[in-house]
């Protein structure tokens, strides 16, 4: 049916594709329409994992006008991941997600909207950045590829953790680059600085080694003529680039109350995390694990148990991260990569191919890894996809029928999300049996021992004191008594989230257990008994 409709779509793509405002315009407003289709079946997704959280508190905090909290008196109720109590209470995380979801949260009164905006700029951006790279046509189509790729069936797309954001700033850097090296303009160069601020505010890190590639892709033509004519540009990157350190700087003071220490870096310092979770063999014994998880662990355990970095533990981890790569591909798109190879002859897509290899070779050195690493990386991988179709199809047919595969997998894909009727989230029941109390609400939440430490339960809102709900741990009856005098205004609960489904009930005080009575003192009417020593 693709085939057949190819002479209708290729005129009308073909006159669409050189108008950069309408094409970034529809290709924007397509993968936002496409995931709203689908909210009968799939609503806004709900956060689960600690790192959403920890995203959100950044955005609730924004929206308080604060860049960090002031430490609660009884912060030991509220421990949790990859949130500081103390000095400030804050996320650990860096101000770029957050930012986003604020502004969803304010423009559209859902954070989620901040995912979408941030969906619909990658895919915009995307083709405007190809534009610099290739002909308008293929752009298009890269644009249409991002769409199918990242769109509304894309865990970035359904989920709080980023990786948009970081891939719209990849954008923003890739496309200003072969356009300052035709037409150096003070526009351009300022895009490139808001790339990289946008990158420095999201995944900082990463920042290095993007700094790097740019830097890298002039190598060729550096030249007194060409220096001076990037002066300007310079400046205007700058420009744009310093507020966003100075605004990261900030954060560091107001969090950790230095400038340059992180708060990444001082969570590290105060619970060893994320730098080293205790990894178990088998962190779950009553679940089977299956042979991909058991890799995990044991690769992630020997990593640690062998000390200092080794090559062949550098090794084994980049051995390992290569198969989570498939991410950025299509199935179909795999048959046009080897296409690519023949373009290396152009220092530009040798630099391609280089910028790839320093960030693989780059954030292999952290011991943990989310494709999300790697979001800035994301159009220049729709840029050698592109780039093997175009050689592909010159050389034959075969490329046309690999853009239809891309289509055809969407489609199926998609169309099945309107079939699938997934069941209650494990958290709904009980944010509805809360929403439904009068009044506010304490929750103590109480793990069995063979809890499963990733599935946390304890997150709380920037004013925890102003909050409806409060979440908080149950240190044993003596000293949750503090609490609830604290709150004295709040229903309490208690949550045991291991039972199936979890569990809550009113919260009650439990009761010392009363001594036992003394014995009575030995008299000679009441002698002691004797002991077995003592029977001879």
């Amino acid at each position: 049916m693709a085939i057949l409709a190819r002479p209708f779509v290729e005129p009308y793509a073909r006159k669409l594709a050189p108008r950069t405002g309408w094409c970034m315009l529809l290709l924007a407003v397509l993968p936002v329409a496409l995931r709203l289709a689908l909210l009968a079946h799939h609503p806004a997704p709900s956060p689960a994992v600690y790192d959403e959280f920890g995203h959100l508190l950044v955005a609730d905090t924004l929206l308080h006008f604060r860049l960090a909290n002031p430490a609660h008196p009884l912060h030991q109720f509220f421990e949790t991941f990859f949130v500081l109590q103390t000095p400030a209470y804050a996320s650990i995380y860096p101000l770029g997600q957050g930012i986003a979801l604020a502004l969803g949260k304010l423009l559209f009164g859902y954070a989620w909207a901040g995912v979408l905006l941030s969906s619909a700029a990658l895919c915009a951006l995307c083709y405007w950045m190809l534009r610099g790279w290739t002909t308008p046509g293929w752009a298009l189509l890269g644009g249409v590829l991002t769409v199918i790729e990242f769109g509304p069936t894309n865990p970035w797309m359904n989920g709080y953790w980023g990786g948009s954001l970081a891939a719209c700033a990849g954008c923003l850097v890739f496309g200003a680059l072969p356009r300052l090296r035709t037409s150096v303009g003070v526009r351009d160069g300022a895009l490139l600085g808001l790339g990289l601020a946008i990158h420095w505010l999201t995944r900082p890190y990463e920042t290095v080694f993007l700094a790097m590639a740019v830097l890298l892709f002039f190598v060729p033509e550096v030249r007194a003529s060409l220096l001076r004519s990037l002066a300007k540009p310079a400046l205007a990157a700058a420009i744009v680039l310093l507020p966003a350190i100075a605004l990261s700087l900030l954060q560091n003071r107001q969090v950790t109350g230095n400038w340059m220490t992180l708060p990444y870096t001082l969570s590290r310092f105060q619970y060893g995390v994320p730098a080293s979770f205790t990894w178990q063999a088998n962190p779950a014994p009553h679940l089977e694990l299956t042979r991909e998880q058991q890799l995990q662990y044991k690769m992630q355990t020997s990593f640690r148990a062998s000390g200092p970095e080794t090559i062949q533990s550098y090794l084994l981890r980049l051995e390992y991260r290569v198969r989570f790569y498939r991410f950025f591909f299509l199935a179909p798109l795999y048959v046009a990569l080897p296409f690519f190879l023949p373009s290396l002859r152009e220092w530009r897509f040798a630099w391609v191919a280089l910028t790839l290899l320093l960030f693989a070779l780059g954030v292999n050195f952290y011991p943990f890894f989310e494709v999300h690493y790697l979001a800035a990386l994301t159009p220049l991988f729709v840029l050698v996809s592109v780039t093997g179709l175009q050689r592909l199809c010159q050389w034959n047919d075969a490329g046309r029928l690999i853009i239809f595969l891309c289509f055809a997998h969407f489609v199926f894909w998609y169309a099945r999300s309107f079939a699938d009727h997934p069941g209650p989230e494990r958290r709904a029941a009980v944010y509805q049996q809360l929403a439904q109390a009068p009044g506010k609400q304490l929750v103590f939440v109480r793990y069995w021992p063979q809890h499963i430490f990733q599935d946390e339960w304890v997150y709380n809102a920037a004013d925890i004191d102003h909050a409806r709900t409060v979440w908080a741990r149950d240190l044993g009856s003596t000293e949750d008594q503090k609490l609830l005098h604290y709150y004295p205004d709040r229903t309490a609960w208690l949550l045991e989230p291991d039972a199936m489904p979890p569990k809550l009930s009113p919260y009650r005080v439990e009761e010392a257990p009363k001594p036992l009575p003394a014995a009575p003192p030995p008299t000679p009417q009441n002698p002691p008994p004797l002991r077995f020593e003592q029977v001879k």
